[in-house]
């Protein structure tokens, strides 16, 4: 059988296997009178779809009831685990069965079958039972695939070129091998990992569509290693493979121009194992029989950007007739593996395409593309000029004053590609180690016309699935939502950078802990942190100091911030309460308890005044207004973030059952309470730094007593109107504000806020054309001029935390922290702020949550969806008479219980299904609480 018609051959096997179990699924359905729309669906593996590459070893399996019916709750379960996906469906060669389980629980199961072995394929179906005793069909077959999960597993060595001098910044090299294989194959996976960043060939086609591989880790502790099925990409007889490695973050510049951060040697470790049809296995490793070259690319950066020559291409190389004969050997190094890891996060991919919304010429005769949106990837073009022309490329995020190409933000970043054609004909080229951070393009050297035709730019960003939409009645509102989720998307490049543009690019955590909750809204990122915070761990020193940034490039003395170092409690609790994900808790524990341990250390009495701190960085700091003081005491915040990881490391100990460490830290945290009142707050509830930051943190911490908390309140809600009902809040603050506002009735101050168009605001930038976050409340003064250069950033997501507050208040989703994960649902919406409408869906680990009210004359309708296996606490505000539910007076629905008046509020709980509220509202007219 030939090549083509063996794959033709599969295709068919594989249509017969979903006839198969669509048979299977249907037939036992019928037989049990199962209502066809109840089923399970939607099956992933730690967090994926049928993952290749697992090292866990108890996988955690979820999945989703699917059914129109209301009030559906998951009462039983049962996982079946096989060798074979056929023989699964009957019930044979099973692994492991769970029997049937008495549980509501469809999110994070773990299998709890024999020890699973390197490369072992585990094959897997799930049923479900309802509190209406239906059973689904068993669902449809997924897999798992373990890892190499022992150091010994690996037979391949890393190789390198013989270079002996620091090549950082130069050609990027080209390591090639040929190889026989002599029957048909069954099956090939390729296990590859790099000291750089990688892309790899088999036989001429690219393999995969991962982008900076293996990924940004702690290299020294943690490399991850990718898997590839490559079985489509082999044949039997001659083939070839290829891989190019480039400086990436390995040893590319960072931050301070600092270079060889891990290393000065770009390598690659490279196994393919096949199996044949009769089962026998050949390995393919990266061994000294390899050779290597240098060709068109002479130089990548992420910052600087790359430079292509095409003349020096060698057409055909990753193919086995290409000839190699002035290609040089390689030498092998005996680097360690034992730090080598699964891929646990997402990988960097190529998403949205944008094509040119104007090409025009500058006051100052340049060139230039407007692609209309701040986006974080790169240009590809398909353009004709004569050899040896040189084209190049400049990116930049917004014009000046004058509408030229502006790019002193970019500080030593060049952000330049520059591409020499090899021919006269049509050339098609994009980078491949690089990325920029711009929404123009400046083209130098290319006379012709540029169009859609011929150009486009790619964004990049880790692959998460978007989960949240939001959205209302007010079209600056709505711009700025999606100016969140673009700073979200340009940012996340395998860790939370702080920005994708200027030569920094780092792991700040500060910015991470502040979005971090608003990040679970708009993306499935619970991959994505479960990776960086493991890395977090990796560099935590040992004392306990988190380091400014994760991974760790700068010096030793970078660490222990107070709202930096602070992500360590905070985003742990964050990804538990999003994804119901007590792994997370399990793995960080120990850095968490280790970091409140350090601020112990370095306190007097309780009193965390030490050390240096960013403080409520980037507040307002202008001095437009009478009295202009928004500076907050760096150690009031020092201490209020010292009583915020305490308590979340309490939290973490009762979730954990740590008893012990539950009552420690209990009285260690009255303890740092009480030296912050003394310290930090008068008798009569005055705070010391009297800023709206002090008052915010103060309050949503719980540091006040609560007699005192609501004139602190009252003072924080007067500061802001001595600002004219403006912001002053820097990095620390401005997660918090309007949730504080909410909190204790000033639901309508919090809309001021959010609604306020001149700056300091959240809609100054939009009304300033921004397509992403500001770093600054004003990087576009209101005259046209910038923020200082050296710090103005265009795409910075910090400030982007409002998002939370805007889907947790405004359309009131949230999960009860008693039962996380979305698991029990709050629909709590606020309306005000002169919106007509806002809705909002989130997908979750149970289905899709949505809630989405509008007022038309004083008539409130609200929609809601609750998934099935969950339910939902839903609280109407604003209530005068009757509510209504499809028509239906509520006290009449079975399905609505716990109907209680609380205030102006209904409170009512439900079951899963849609349900649709109208009644009139009592404020109409006015703000609403």
């Amino acid at each position: 059988m030939n090549y083509i018609a063996e794959t033709g051959a599969l295709k068919k096997a594989g249509l017969s296997i979903v006839i198969l179990l669509f048979i299977c699924c249907r037939g036992f359905a019928q037989a049990q009178n199962v209502p066809v729309n109840f089923r399970v669906d939607n099956l992933i593996c730690e967090y994926k779809i049928n993952p290749i590459a697992v090292d866990a070893a108890n996988p955690r399996m979820s999945w989703k009831l699917i059914t129109q019916d209301r009030n559906i709750q998951q009462t039983y379960y049962e996982i079946r685990v096989g060798t074979n996906a056929v023989s699964l469906t009957k019930g044979k060669d099973l692994i492991w069965t769970s029997g049937k389980v008495p549980s509501d629980e469809s999110a994070h199961v773990y299998y709890g079958g024999p020890m699973l072995t390197s490369r072992e394929k585990c094959y897997w179906q799930v049923r479900v039972w309802n509190n209406k005793n239906q059973v689904t069909p068993w669902s449809m077959v997924n897999f798992w695939k373990m890892g190499l999960l022992k150091q010994e597993d690996w037979s391949a060595k890393w190789i390198q070129d013989n270079y002996q001098s620091d090549t950082t910044g130069g050609p990027s090299p080209m390591f090639r091998k040929t190889f026989k294989l002599d029957r048909k194959i069954r099956a090939a996976h390729l296990y590859i990992t790099a000291h750089g960043v990688f892309e790899a060939q088999i036989n001429g086609k690219r393999v995969g569509n991962d982008y900076f591989a293996p990924g940004w880790t702690s290299y020294n502790k943690r490399l991850q290693y990718q898997v590839y099925d490559v079985t489509s990409l082999l044949r039997k007889g001659e083939n070839a493979t290829g891989v190019t490695i480039g400086d990436g973050w390995y040893r590319g510049y960072t931050y301070n121009r600092k270079k060889n951060v891990y290393g000065k040697k770009l390598a690659l470790l490279y196994q393919l194992e096949i199996v044949y049809t009769n089962g026998k296995r050949e390995l393919i490793t990266s061994d000294k029989s390899w050779k290597v070259a240098y060709g068109p690319i002479r130089s990548s950066s992420f910052f600087d950007g790359e430079v292509y020559d095409a003349r020096k291409e060698k057409s055909g190389w990753t193919e086995p007739l290409y000839k190699d004969a002035t290609w040089d050997t390689v030498k092998t190094d005996e680097s360690i593996k034992s730090n080598l890891i699964t891929t646990i996060g997402p990988t960097v991919k190529k998403h949205e395409k944008f094509l040119p919304l104007k090409v025009f010429t500058t006051p100052a005769g340049e060139k230039v593309i407007d692609f209309g949106q701040n986006l974080v990837g790169w240009v590809q073009f398909k353009l004709k000029a004569k050899t040896g022309d040189t084209i190049r490329l400049f990116h930049a995020e917004v014009l000046d004053q004058k509408g030229n190409f502006y790019t002193k933000n970019l500080r030593t970043a060049k952000q330049e590609i520059t591409y020499v054609f090899k021919s006269d004909s049509v050339e098609s080229y994009e980078p491949h180690f690089t990325f920029q951070g711009f929404r123009y393009l400046k083209v130098v050297g290319y006379s012709g016309p540029l169009d859609s035709t011929n150009i486009a730019a790619y964004a990049l960003y880790s692959d998460m699935a978007q989960t949240g939409k939001f959205s209302t009645s007010n079209p600056l509102v709505n711009q700025l939502q999606h100016n969140i989720q673009w700073g979200q998307k340009g940012n996340f490049i395998d860790v939370p950078t702080d920005c994708p543009q200027r030569d920094e690019r780092m792991g700040w955590t500060g910015d991470a802990q502040a979005f971090v909750r608003t990040a679970t809204f708009n993306m499935d990122v619970a991959g994505f942190f479960t990776k960086w915070l493991k890395d977090l761990s990796a560099d935590q020193h040992r004392d306990g100091a988190v380091p400014y940034v994760i991974p760790n490039v700068l010096d030793s003395v970078s660490s222990a911030a107070s709202g930096w170092s602070d992500v360590a409690t905070i985003a742990p609790w964050t990804i538990y309460l999003a994804y119901g994900d007590k792994q997370v808790l399990q793995q960080q524990y120990e850095s968490m308890k280790a970091w409140v341990g350090y601020i112990q250390l370095h306190s007097r009495n309780y009193l965390w005044d030490t050390g240096n701190h960013f403080g409520d960085w980037l507040f307002y700091a202008g001095t437009n207004y009478e009295d202009g003081a928004a500076l907050t005491d760096k150690n009031l915040i020092a201490q209020a973030f010292y009583a915020y990881s305490t308590q979340l490391l309490i939290n973490a100990a009762r979730i954990l059952k740590r008893g012990d460490d539950v009552q420690k830290y209990t009285q260690l945290l009255y303890n740092v309470k009480k030296a912050f009142q003394s310290e930090y707050v008068t008798p009569n509830g005055r705070m010391i730094s009297g800023t709206q930051t002090s008052y915010v943190l103060a309050l949503n911490f719980d540091l006040l007593p609560e007699n005192l908390r609501e004139s602190a309140a009252k003072r924080l809600v007067n500061n802001i109107q001595d600002y004219d009902e403006h912001i002053t809040t820097g990095f620390l603050g401005t997660p918090y504000i309007c949730h504080v506002l909410s909190r204790f009735g000033h639901t309508d101050i919090a809309y001021d806020l959010l609604m306020k168009e001149s700056y300091p605001s959240w809609l100054y930038p939009v009304k300033h054309g921004a397509t992403t976050i500001w770093e600054r409340w004003d990087g576009i003064k209101p005259d046209g001029s910038f923020e200082d250069p050296g710090m103005n950033s265009f795409n910075h997501y910090a400030y982007g935390a409002i998002g939370d507050w805007m889907y947790r208040v405004i359309t009131g989703i949230n999960t009860d922290e008693n039962s996380p994960g979305f698991h029990r649902i709050i629909i709590s919406p606020h309306p005000g702020g002169k919106l007509t409408s806002a809705q909002a869906e989130l997908e979750t680990l149970y289905g899709r949550v949505k809630s989405a009210w509008s007022i038309d004359n004083g008539i409130f309708t609200l929609d809601v969806i609750v998934p099935p296996n969950a339910t939902a606490e839903i609280v109407l505000p604003s209530v005068t008479d009757q509510i209504t539910e499809n028509g239906l007076d509520i006290n009449t629905e079975k399905e609505i219980t716990g109907i209680q008046k609380i205030g102006n509020d209904e409170h009512l709980n439900v079951g899963s299904g849609t349900y649709h509220f109208v009644y009139t509202l009592k404020t109409f007219g006015k703000h609403v609480n």
